[in-house]
């Protein structure tokens, strides 16, 4: 199972200390070069490698973690996304609700990517806390799940189970992603809940 996180910015850098933690090996990617997140990468860890977005995308399993719309970009780099499993890490924070067509933001990104197992992961904290050993007074730092795709939320679970977080599973997009969203400039009641799993 390989794994690449698209977007190198302060969640993305967050995620992939968190591979680094566990000694997972992660490809990172961004709009710039490879060399240009080098020395990020380097510092965070011997298991994070820069490569291009057209190698990124050949992993099993990628975290989105760009602005919301750039997700559009990263889309047209395949045809087809089948096979993959796309983990959205995205906000859409400040993206006005009527250019959603009334859907939740991850559905909106889920329709950009056919054929790909779509999961909504790993958003709702700050990127500092992402960046955190989860492991916090003998419990684990949770992460909510939603997927309109069950089966797929399973291996998703797994993967946030070594990074050493708790997964909650909140059910659909509709249902459970709308808690963990941004509509407007407005935030869904789970964002920044920092809650911890007894062990």
């Amino acid at each position: 199972m390989s794994f690449s996180i698209i977007g190198f910015g302060p969640v993305g850098q967050a995620l992939a200390r968190a591979f680094a933690r566990q000694s997972i090996e992660v490809a990172v990617a961004s709009r710039r070069a490879p060399d240009a997140l080098l020395p990020q990468a380097r510092a965070i860890g011997p298991t994070v490698s820069p490569v291009t977005l057209q190698d990124a995308v050949q992993a099993d399993t990628l975290i989105l973690a760009v602005p919301f719309w750039e997700h559009r970009n990263v889309a047209k780099i395949l045809p087809d996304w089948q096979g993959k499993t796309l983990i959205d890490a995205t906000n859409a924070f400040g993206v006005p609700v009527e250019e959603l067509d009334g859907l939740p933001s991850s559905a909106v990104i889920a329709r950009a990517f056919p054929g790909a197992r779509f999961v909504k992961g790993f958003n709702h904290l700050p990127a500092h806390m992402l960046a955190a050993d989860p492991k916090v007074g003998g419990g684990r730092r949770v992460v909510f799940l939603s997927s309109d795709d069950e089966d797929a939320g399973a291996p998703v679970a797994m993967l946030a189970e070594r990074l050493g977080f708790a997964p909650v599973w909140l059910g659909s997009l509709r249902e459970g992603g709308s808690l963990v969203q941004a509509r407007g400039r407005n935030w869904a009641p789970l964002i920044f809940q920092d809650l911890i799993k007894p062990e």
